[in-house]
Order: structure tokens, then C-alpha cells, then sequence
């Protein structure tokens, strides 16, 4: 019995060892189980080392067309890709297949980007960050073979309030003075005058439904309204340079709940094949002498413009016939605004107190973002201004051969001078180079400075802010003009004046153009005739050269009384 008893108890015993030994193998075997199936640590994604930002002036941030969102972080992020090792422009960095989004590659703000396809979407509008040296970018801009860019925002710092002070003037309006007591500007009784840095002044005032825009002492037009034509208004301007009238007219219409926008309306046109002729090639390349060289408008602006050695075709011709146009008014403004600054000398100096006195005679000691050595139109410069001249040309032989019957009228489809809220060609995208037309005082950056005509810049938004501005960069200036790459604030009506007065230089050129074409080297051109636009302009105002005078008058009378109530409280 006691035998049995041992027995079933080794029976027990080695039953568990055996139980508590297949546990052991069970635990040991889950481990290493568990340890195989788990998934190796992903090694982190590659990220360029990020290179030191680069505190430029606030400039277009050009992107590539396949970039991705704008960095959110300020002070120089670039974008960041969303393709496979792509790497989108200079300063840009992909990321690879796998990565999260939000990484955001850092590099240098302002690099353009370049893209290998030949298209662009609009882009998301663009902000910039306070500091106008990056965050994003003022809207995204194609490279010129990739078509069109998106909408952007403004720059701060390119529209910010410029140094000075505004003074309340008894009796209602305002002036503003800048920091050193010259009159920036005046605004009463339904008349405002701007002084530019150069010594210019502009008034613009409106009496008995007429505009009256002086611009020098025998310079300036008067606006009236003039005709309506199939639900399309349009004015007339009789403009004055030098005590010779002669009419333009412009259609008015309206865009983003302002009116009104003016575009050039030309009294005539070509036949279409004389467009074709001016556009394309010649048959060889044309030597052409100007005969500038005694100018003193050309030696005056030094090295700033040369013309083509040779012209390829007519658009070369007239590219550098618009410049020079410009180029010798701007010499005449100038000449103009110094004679009338050194009258203004001579009367304060018998008739203003002694402040007044060194107030204005400091008026061109005032600090600006102007250029301070040697400066040239590049031929980049040179090339955008041609192809504007190219897309110009083409627009009107599309015209021409509508004829005047059509919708709208032949040159209405040529300048872009649309219906009613259409967008002006001051903002179509793509219209960006803009020669200057007349001078203007422009804020860059906070600072005031000085453009001219013949300067050249470049559009770089699309949206206009609350004043009705846009961003430009300076592309090209004169010596002692805002700085070329400068970031600047302009008006959407100045922009499509700049794009007016293109228009009708280049009609002026085209003229030109016929009556020594088979002369002096350049070919003979196809037929030359014109035909009468569908609203042909009408007679000189006979009025118009007094009004501007008696303008002027009112002018110098307002300005003597301001400046005595200015300085009387203390400015």
C-alpha cells in the first residue's frame, strides 16, 4: 500500500515538472516571437542643412511650378515639396517619399525658382511676414516661359506711411510735410498738389464736369466727356506740351466696385499686314543711325541707354524709339522743374520767413532710396520692354483685322480698355513691365523716392489693396531715382497711365516708322494706310491751355497760404 502511495506521488511530481518546463518554452518562444515581427526604427528623412536667410530687401519670391505650400516661419522659409526629390528652385528643399508634412525647407529669400514644365497654375495668394524678408511669397510668379502667376497680397512695408507729418489747414483740407518742411502735398478746397522729390509738381483739381491735370507750367490736360457708343463711355483729353493741344481719347469703365479706370482709345489703325511687317523679322538685319550724339538728352543720361546696334525687325526699332521718347522728356520735365524751383527760391526769398527759406532749400537735400552711382538699362531690361512691344503689335493686327465694326471696336480689343468691371490691363497678368510715364514720388520700403520717365518696372501683385496699390519692383531707374531691386508701392491709375502712354508712343512710333520706311536702310513696308477708329477724337479743346494756367495760378496762390499757416504752428 505504502508502495502504491510513493508511486502515484512521482506520478504528480513529474507531471509538473513537465507542466511548469512547457511554460519556460511557451514564454521563451512568445518573446522572441514578438522580437522578429516588430518593425526597425525608419531612419530619419534627409534635410539639407539649412542655409544662413539672407536679409535682402522685400522682393518677389519667384517659386517653382510644381512648389508646394508657403513656409509658415518668417525671415527667409522657402516652400516645400511635395514630390519625390524634387528639389523646387534655388534655396527650396524636397522632401522624400514617406515624410510627414509641415517639414519645411529653409534657403535664401528672393532665389528664383525654375521649373522643367512649361505651365503654371495660379498660385495661392502669398503674404509676407513683417519684416518683408520672407514667409511666403507676394504672390507666385511663373518664370516668362511658364505662363501666368498667382495673385499676392501687398507688401507692408512697400505702402507703409511715409516720414513726415500732416498738418490740419484752417478753413478745411490737410498738408503733408516730410521730415526736413518741404510740402509733400496739399489737399483743399477740391484741389490736390503733389511735389515730387525732383522739384515737379502735379494738380489735379475738377470744375464744371471737366478734370484738369497740370503737370508743369505749359504742361497738363483737360478731361471732358465725350461720347456714348453702344453702352460704352468715353472721354476726351486735350493735352497741352510746350503751348501745343492736341486729342486723345480714353474709355472709361470700372473694376472692383471703382470707377473709373481710363484705356487709350486710338484715332486710327493699320492694315493688318503693316502689324505683320513691323512684328516679324526683316529679311536681314538693319544698321540705323539715330543721329543722338549732340542730344543733350543723350548725353545727359550718360550710359543709362544705348540703342541696338542693329534691328532684326521693326519692334527693335521701336523699342528704342520709345525709349528715347521718354527719355527726352524726362530731360525736359527735369529742365522745367528746375526752372520752376529756382523761381520759387527767388520768391521766398524776398516774400518767406526765414525757416520757410531753408525749408525749401533743402528740398533736394531730403534723405530717399535713390541711386547714388552709375546706373544702365540692362538687356534684360531692354528685352522685356521689346516683348511688350511684340505682344502690343500682335494685339493690334488681331484688331485690325476684326475692323472697327466689331463688339467694342478694334482697338478696344487692342488695348484691353473693356467692359464694365473687366479687369484693366494695369492688372492683367500678363502685362508686367511698365515704362514709367511721368514723374512720380513712390514709397520703397518706408522711404520716399523719386521715379521718372523712362524708368522701368515690374509689376509683382495682382490684388490691390485698400488705396488701390500694388507691389513693383524697380527694374530699371536713372541716377538719383529709386534704387534698381527696390520693393515699391504704385497706384493701379498710375500703372494703366504707364500703359496708355506705351500705347500711344507706339502708335506715335508706328507713324514714324511708315513715313521713313524704304529710307536709310529699312525696308519698304507693306501698305501704310490707316483707317479712322470707330470714335475718332474731337477738335483741341480751345479752352484747355487757359485753364491749366489759371490752374497754375491758384496753385501758387493756395501753396503761399499754406505754407505760412504750416510754419505759423510750428511745423
Amino acid at each position: 500500500m505504502s508502495m502504491i502511495r510513493r508511486l502515484r506521488k512521482l506520478l504528480r511530481h513529474s507531471v509538473l515538472v513537465l507542466t511548469l518546463g512547457g511554460l519556460s518554452v511557451g514564454v521563451a518562444t512568445g518573446q522572441h516571437k514578438t522580437t522578429s515581427s516588430a518593425p526597425k526604427s525608419a531612419p530619419a528623412p534627409h534635410v539639407n542643412a539649412p542655409r544662413p536667410s539672407v536679409s535682402r530687401p522685400a522682393t518677389t519670391t519667384h517659386s517653382s511650378p510644381m512648389a508646394g505650400r508657403p513656409g509658415n516661419s518668417t525671415g527667409g522659409h522657402g516652400n516645400v515639396g511635395t514630390r519625390s526629390g524634387t528639389t523646387l528652385g534655388h534655396g527650396n528643399t524636397g522632401t522624400r517619399t514617406g515624410t510627414t508634412l509641415g517639414k519645411t525647407g529653409t534657403g535664401t529669400v528672393g532665389k528664383t525658382g525654375t521649373g522643367a514644365t512649361g505651365t503654371h497654375t495660379t498660385g495661392r495668394t502669398g503674404t509676407l511676414s513683417k519684416n518683408g524678408n520672407g514667409g511666403g511669397s507676394i504672390g507666385r510668379t511663373g518664370s516668362p516661359a511658364s505662363g501666368k502667376g498667382g495673385a499676392g497680397n501687398i507688401s507692408r512695408n512697400a505702402n507703409r506711411p511715409l516720414p513726415g507729418k500732416q498738418v490740419p489747414l484752417r478753413g478745411g483740407g490737410t498738408a503733408n510735410l516730410r521730415p526736413n518742411g518741404q510740402i509733400r502735398s496739399i489737399n483743399r478746397n477740391g484741389m490736390q498738389i503733389n511735389h515730387g522729390l525732383n522739384g515737379s509738381r502735379h494738380i489735379e483739381s475738377t470744375h464744371n464736369g471737366a478734370r484738369i491735370v497740370t503737370t508743369g507750367k505749359h504742361a497738363g490736360y483737360v478731361q471732358r466727356p465725350y461720347v456714348t457708343r453702344n453702352g460704352q463711355t468715353y472721354v476726351s483729353r486735350t493735352v497741352v506740351v510746350n503751348n501745343v493741344s492736341y486729342t486723345n481719347v480714353y474709355r472709361s469703365y470700372s473694376y472692383g466696385g471703382y470707377c473709373c479706370y481710363y484705356g487709350y482709345h486710338p484715332a486710327y489703325y493699320y492694315a493688318p499686314v503693316y502689324y505683320g511687317w513691323a512684328y516679324n523679322p526683316w529679311p536681314a538685319p538693319v544698321y540705323y543711325g539715330w543721329g543722338w550724339g549732340g542730344a543733350p538728352w543723350y548725353g545727359y543720361y550718360g550710359g543709362y541707354f544705348a540703342p541696338y546696334p542693329v534691328y532684326p525687325s521693326a519692334a527693335f526699332w521701336l523699342t528704342d524709339y520709345l525709349i528715347a521718347a521718354n527719355l527726352q522728356a524726362a530731360y525736359q520735365a527735369q529742365a522745367a522743374a528746375n526752372a520752376n524751383a529756382a523761381a520759387n527760391a527767388n520768391e521766398n526769398t524776398n516774400n518767406a520767413p526765414q525757416e520757410q527759406q531753408q525749408s525749401q532749400g533743402n528740398a533736394n537735400a531730403d534723405t530717399s532710396a535713390g541711386n547714388s552711382g552709375q546706373v544702365v538699362l540692362s538687356p534684360e531690361v531692354k528685352a522685356a520692354i521689346a516683348e511688350e512691344v511684340k505682344a502690343q503689335l500682335a494685339a493690334q493686327q488681331a484688331a485690325a483685322q476684326q475692323g472697327s465694326s466689331s463688339s467694342g471696336g478694334a482697338q478696344g480689343a487692342a488695348t484691353g480698355s473693356a467692359k464694365s468691371d473687366e479687369v484693366p490691363p494695369a492688372l492683367d497678368p500678363a502685362k508686367r513691365t511698365f515704362v514709367v510715364a511721368s514723374d512720380l514720388a513712390v514709397s520703397a520700403d518706408g522711404q520716399e523716392c523719386q521715379l521718372t520717365q523712362g524708368d522701368v518696372i515690374t509689376r509683382t501683385s495682382e490684388a490691390p489693396d485698400e488705396d488701390r496699390k500694388v507691389t513693383a519692383t524697380v527694374a530699371a531707374s536713372k541716377k538719383a531715382d529709386c534704387a534698381t531691386g527696390s520693393q515699391i508701392a504704385v497706384s493701379v491709375d498710375d500703372l494703366q497711365e504707364m500703359y496708355n502712354h506705351f500705347q500711344e508712343q507706339l502708335d506715335n512710333g508706328m507713324k514714324d516708322l511708315s513715313s521713313k520706311q524704304g529710307k536709310s536702310g529699312i525696308p519698304a513696308a507693306p501698305d501704310t494706310k490707316t483707317v479712322s477708329s470707330d470714335v475718332p477724337p474731337p477738335p483741341p479743346d480751345a479752352n484747355a491751355a487757359k485753364a491749366l494756367q489759371d490752374q497754375q495760378a491758384t496753385a501758387d496762390q493756395m501753396e503761399a497760404q499754406v505754407v505760412k499757416e504750416a510754419f505759423s504752428q510750428g511745423s
